[in-house]
């Protein structure tokens, strides 16, 4: 499933289209699916990251600098330039805001893994990406749409999200590992987990298309006019990564992992702020589900993309040279 896993997950978003267009009552029991699977994918990949790694990778101050740049200051940068082009809607331009603005916390980490990213700090920034998220959003909607939109953003959903998908499987993971170490049944539990990878990406990528394909329905002229933007957004963010990283002087696994963190989005985490906005910028919550859907075509894109963007043979010469 490693060697043709790029298959699967295209599969999985094509099955989970064809469902969600045939049966679109099940979208809402798939939607509270979500995070629980969402959660079994965390725990496997924080299974495979030793404890002892995470927490020497806090360290490492030089990339967790690249990632709060790309994320902060230079994504708020491009969205900036993209801002004034955007569609004339309020509800349109809210919910571009909410999910372009926000750092991934999540399936980040498995798909900078499949390509070569460094998984370790990635795992080690996420607490911090998303405590500042959650203090810059309100920052940055003022700045961007003025006061009366400001205090949409609730802490409570950024909150609700860290506990179950973050703190609950890393510390079933670090619990595993613990068990691991010291009992062969550890062992062979730990083993069997982690084969599962690639099913679970599958699964999360079919419950997640399946359950928002309905909402689209009567949204269709704001899902088209916004799709070109988030495709520019990847494809732009894609170089800027790569600036980024370059600017910093990170090995290729560190880089790459930058490259991940800058164009990836929080979707999974703003979507409940986008369905508590009022009923006249509900489409907002549209545009935040589209992102997702662009966005996981462009990582099955950046899985094969980013490697070659960011070489070891390349940036290897180039620290040499640095030092």
């Amino acid at each position: 499933m490693e060697r043709h896993q790029v298959a699967v997950y295209l599969t999985a978003m094509a099955v989970g289209g064809l469902l969600g267009w045939l049966t679109p009552a099940a979208g809402p029991g798939l939607e509270h699916a979500i995070n629980p699977v969402l959660g079994a994918l965390l725990f496997v990949t924080f299974l495979q990251v030793p404890a002892a790694e995470l927490v020497r990778s806090l360290r490492d101050g030089r990339f967790l600098t690249a990632a709060l740049v790309v994320n902060f200051v230079v994504v708020p940068l491009v969205v900036a330039a993209m801002f004034t082009f955007l569609p004339a809607d309020q509800a349109v331009r809210v919910g571009v805001l909410l999910v372009l603005l926000c750092p991934c916390v999540d399936y980040v980490i498995v798909f900078s893994g499949l390509a070569g990213g460094s998984n370790r700090r990635l795992l080690a920034a996420t607490p911090l990406l998303l405590m500042v998220q959650m203090l810059l959003l309100p920052l940055f909607l003022y700045l961007f749409m003025g006061s009366e939109l400001a205090d949409i953003v609730e802490v409570g959903p950024f909150l609700e999200a860290f506990a179950f998908l973050i703190v609950i499987p890393l510390a079933l993971a670090w619990a595993l590992q613990a068990w691991a170490a010291r009992r062969p049944a550890g062992q062979k539990v730990s083993a069997a987990a982690t084969i599962t990878m690639v099913p679970l990406v599958g699964a999360t990528l079919l419950t997640v298309v399946a359950s928002q394909i309905p909402k689209l329905d009567d949204s269709l002229a704001d899902v088209a006019a916004v799709v070109p933007f988030y495709a520019l957004f990847l494809l732009v963010m894609a170089f800027a990564g790569k600036a980024v990283a370059r600017l910093f002087r990170l090995e290729p696994g560190a880089g790459r992992a930058v490259v991940f963190t800058g164009a990836t989005r929080n979707s999974l985490v703003v979507l409940p702020l986008a369905l508590a906005l009022p009923d006249a910028l509900a489409v907002a919550a549209v545009v935040v589900v589209t992102q997702t859907l662009v966005e996981v075509l462009g990582m099955v894109v950046y899985v094969r993309l980013v490697p070659r963007l960011i070489p070891a043979t390349e940036q290897t010469h180039d620290l040499l040279v640095a030092h």
